[in-house]
């Protein structure tokens, strides 16, 4: 395990995909979502292939649909299986809930039963370029609430924090 991710999953969780990570896996994922993924997604999901880190909140600036100065993310998807980033079935599913996947894909479902997630966001960078991350609220479909949570992946995992931060 990659040292500076010590620590960074629950050790056992329902969400982790049991087969390991590989760059056949990886390389079949860019091309079956025609998007590259990013460097440090790809180091994160080599330790464990996705679940629930320890620290799962992110701050924000604004008010979202979750609180009013953070998100929860409830996992990290990893690769392959029924639920991975790569699925047509989950990809299917994040289209008729109305995610904007147009501009990425969803990378962290948070626990609201599917009206908000986590998107890497290729609008501004280009399918190849290294995606800013969003939290996207679907409640309404025809004009989902889009707020910028950082420039990049590494970036979004570093500013993970305990949820206990938040709780009053």
């Amino acid at each position: 395990m990659r040292k500076h991710f010590k620590g960074f999953w629950l050790p056992f969780d329902q969400y982790t995909n049991p087969i390991s990570v590989t760059d056949e896996m990886i390389a079949q994922a860019e091309q079956t979502l025609n998007f590259k993924l990013p460097r440090s997604y790809i180091e994160l999901i080599k330790t464990k292939n996705g679940g629930i880190p320890v620290n799962s909140c992110f701050p924000t600036m604004v008010p979202t649909s979750w609180a009013e100065n953070h998100i929860e993310i409830e996992k990290i998807r990893g690769l392959g299986g029924d639920e991975g980033i790569d699925s047509e079935d989950v990809r299917s599913t994040d289209k008729d809930w109305g995610y904007p996947i147009h501009l990425g894909f969803v990378i962290c479902d948070c626990p609201s039963a599917g009206h908000d997630a986590v998107m890497l966001d290729y609008s501004q960078c280009g399918k190849n370029g290294e995606p800013r991350v969003i939290h996207v609220d679907v409640e309404n479909p025809d004009h989902p609430k889009i707020t910028i949570l950082s420039k990049d992946f590494k970036t979004f995992i570093n500013g993970l924090v305990n949820c206990k931060k938040f709780e009053e």
